[in-house]
């Protein structure tokens, strides 16, 4: 556990709560004394996006003709032409 003076506390209480946002647990102290204990709370854990390139979804398949030229006859049942 992380042990800081109340004057850190209050410098540098955003980085002190990304820590406790990790999981780390922080002891504020005023003198000798213990006077607070930052802890994260139960069950609201951040939530990370995936870093860029990270594959998260299943691979899709298509067959070789998916991209292919359509036909006359199919342009005409589309309505197309």
């Amino acid at each position: 556990m992380k042990t800081v003076t109340t004057h850190e506390a209050k410098t540098h209480l955003s980085s002190l709560l990304k820590q406790v946002e990790q999981g780390e647990e922080v002891e504020v102290r005023r003198g000798d004394h213990p006077v607070a204990k930052l802890v994260p709370i139960e069950g609201t854990g951040k939530k990370t996006r995936p870093k860029v390139g990270t594959i998260t979804s299943p691979r899709i398949d298509y067959s070789e003709d998916a991209f292919a030229p359509l036909s006359d006859e199919e342009i005409s049942r589309w309505g197309l032409a």
